[in-house]
């Protein structure tokens, strides 16, 4: 495992996620995040019911439902681009438009209580994986949606994802279910 994983620097990940390296930052402690946002996730919508779960803060926003699926569908895709990073392949890796995924999903179909349990599988191979990482495979550079990325940026995108979509459901889904 990277004993020492410092936080990326900027020219490791795209500006856009720039937001999320913050996140992750403020959390000290990245590994201990990663299993610790299963907690925050289960804590936060694991007493929801599935009708519950179907709200939405505004019309054109995802439901809670669709935005759990979303958590997973990004956990999938940063965790594919973690292992051909880590792995040293070169192959510049394709973006992928969240709208079209949510969409295409049919999330608001899924018991929500399967979707936090299919986010707590991905997140504990994710953790396994990380765990056998070399500290030089963290290091490593490749390409995805255009721009460079390193391994450890990836780790720190994911905790940092998570976060900000908790924030979301905790600040502007959440009470209104009160």
């Amino acid at each position: 495992m990277p004993t020492n994983l410092t936080p990326p620097e900027s020219e490791e990940y795209a500006p856009f996620y720039a937001g999320y390296i913050q996140r992750a930052q403020t959390r000290g402690d990245v590994f201990a995040a990663l299993p610790k946002q299963i907690d925050e996730i289960q804590h936060a919508l694991g007493k929801l019911s599935d009708e519950q779960a179907l709200f939405r803060d505004a019309p054109n926003e995802w439901s809670i439902e669709e935005v759990m699926g979303h958590l997973n569908d990004v956990e999938r895709v940063f965790s594919y681009r973690l292992l051909r990073v880590s792995r040293n392949d070169p192959t510049p890796l394709p973006g992928f438009e969240q709208e079209d995924y949510v969409r295409e999903a049919g999330f608001d179909n899924c018991a929500l209580n399967d979707l936090i349990q299919e986010f707590e599988y991905l997140r504990r191979a994710n953790i396994l994986a990380i765990c056998n990482m070399s500290e030089e495979s963290a290091l490593r550079r490749g390409t995805a949606s255009g721009y460079t990325v390193s391994a450890r940026a990836l780790i720190y995108m994911m905790v940092g994802h998570v976060d900000h979509h908790l924030a979301s459901l905790r600040e502007k889904y959440l009470p209104a279910l009160k």
